[in-house]
């Protein structure tokens, strides 16, 4: 997609002896000058001075001659240049982020620039500029990618980052992040780029997030998953922007082996979907239905998969100790699926209602819960143990596609001692930590416990009623701007105090 310029090459000219008699002659006759001015000087009566004026005559002409073009100055007027080179200068200027210059029309260019235009000229340093997000499609060959450059700058859109897909059907998938006057709208920078050749185009609104270069981004989603199993699924949705992440078990809750859990080892990429294997057994379904996967994307998700998978699985042990009023203290952790056995034995000494109020179904089916639950893939776990590493509470933050559900489950005898709400700000935290715009909780209306909870976090809540069941969905964007960090210690508000280990 790069321009090619071919520039033919000059002819050389064949030499004739003409050429070389007047060359010759024009040595001699320089050469009789040169000897006449010479004897003139040495043996005429006047050759000092006539030597000294020549010399005086030749400053006073070198002085004039630097005086004039000083005060006259012979450059060209901005508005002079030639539309072409304009428009060149403006598409470079695009693309390597340095302010696209409007170019040149057919007039006089005497009259006012276009809001667009001023916007771009100053680099989009403009308080009114907004960020987009493009996509679009193209033809692989010579000029494709300057047209497009150069339709972007024209409509005033200053280019801040530019990646190309290769298709290997043939064809080249262009992805923008741009900055352009607000006033600048969506539909006229699609049009610019259907005129300039670009097809399937796709856009919507940017972030600063965006404003990181992807080799950061992408080393910065590796380190993540390296520390946490549970964060590949975030790091997916990071890395592959709005889209829909299902992760499939191997089996389902009764033993069975699951449809559609079986995925090769090279992954499946099939347009809008892509399947890849699951290392902790099972399949990761990803499916973005209004925009196809690339080739490069399906390669950077296959990459984190198989990172995840050599480094197996793993939890962060870092820990907070806290104090209850009581006195009593215990210990918040992540927990895993080697608390398999912790949590059965807490089930066991958990009442039926306890039960039920967190199940919502059959209580001797609670067990068989856990396996998925504590699975860093499905989302994270919070353990709540006592000195003696008697597990007394869980929280779970579930990755439920393009939501997130939280649950609580207290021990009967540690209700109503402020774990449970320790527990949901601490995983209403790690929500706003991973960019979920909400959060919802499956309850009871008669769950009064949960429904405090939920309350006592001060954020706006939505209540819904479904066959008996209550649904609280607690929107993040007023927790994000106050949240802490997401593994904390609890505020000076709460009903005890905390230190925290690292292990």
């Amino acid at each position: 997609m790069t321009d090619r310029i071919h520039v033919p090459a000059q002819r050389s000219h064949r030499h004739h002896w003409r050429r070389d008699v007047v060359e010759l002659a024009a040595l001699f006759c320089a050469v009789a000058v040169a000897d006449g001015i010479a004897n003139l000087v040495a043996h005429g009566p006047r050759g000092p001075v006539l030597l000294v004026a020549s010399a005086v005559a030749l400053l006073v002409t070198a002085a004039f001659h630097t005086w004039w073009a000083r005060r006259h100055s012979h450059a060209p007027p901005p508005d002079a240049a030639e539309p072409a080179f304009a428009g060149a200068a403006a598409g470079a200027a695009s693309v390597h982020g340095l302010g696209s210059a409007p170019a040149a029309g057919t007039g006089t260019g005497t009259g006012p620039a276009a809001p667009g235009a001023q916007a771009a000229a100053t680099g989009g340093a403009s308080p009114h500029a907004v960020l987009w997000r493009m996509r679009t499609t193209v033809r692989d060959e010579p000029g494709s990618l300057a047209a497009l450059c150069g339709a972007l700058a024209r409509s005033g859109a200053d280019i801040l980052t530019l990646q190309t897909h290769p298709l290997p059907e043939g064809g080249t998938v262009d992805e923008f992040l741009l900055r352009a006057p607000r006033e600048l709208p969506s539909a006229e920078l699609t049009r610019s780029i259907a005129r300039a050749g670009g097809h399937s185009t796709w856009i919507e609104r940017a972030d600063a997030h965006d404003l990181v270069d992807t080799p950061t981004r992408v080393l910065g989603l590796a380190t993540r998953t390296a520390l946490d199993a549970a964060e590949l699924p975030l790091a997916l949705r990071q890395l592959l922007g709005r889209c829909t992440i299902h992760s499939i078990p191997a089996t389902t809750l009764s033993g069975r082996p699951n449809a559609g859990a079986d995925a090769p080892v090279e992954g499946v990429l099939e347009a809008t979907v892509m399947r890849l294997r699951d290392p902790s057994g099972g399949a990761i379904t990803v499916e973005r239905p209004y925009l196809p996967f690339t080739p490069t994307e399906f390669a950077r998700a296959r990459a984190l998969v198989e990172l995840d998978a050599r480094l197996g699985p793993r939890v962060p042990r870092s820990q907070d100790v806290l104090t209850l009023p009581e006195g009593n203290e215990i210990t918040v952790r992540r927990a895993d699926g080697a608390d398999l056995p912790a949590a059965r034995a807490m089930h066991d000494r958990c009442s039926d209602r306890t039960l039920s109020l967190r199940y919502h179904g059959p209580v001797a089916d609670a067990d068989r819960y856990l396996g998925h639950l504590l699975s860093p893939r499905f989302g994270r776990t919070l353990a709540a143990t006592t000195a003696s590493g008697r597990m007394v509470a869980l929280g779970h933050l579930l990755w439920d596609g393009d939501e997130t559900e939280v649950a609580l489950l207290i021990e009967d005898d540690w209700q109503r001692r402020g774990i449970g709400s320790e527990l949901l700000r601490r995983l209403i935290a790690m929500a706003v930590e991973a960019r979920c715009d909400s959060v919802y909780a499956v309850t009871q209306a008669s769950n009064t416990g949960m429904v405090a909870a939920m309350r006592g976090l001060g954020l706006p809540l939505d209540y819904q009623i479904e066959e008996g069941t209550l649904v609280i969905t607690a929107r993040l964007d007023a927790a994000r701007t106050a949240a802490g960090p997401p593994h904390g210690l609890p505020r000076a508000q709460h009903a005890y105090e905390g230190r925290e280990q690292q292990h």
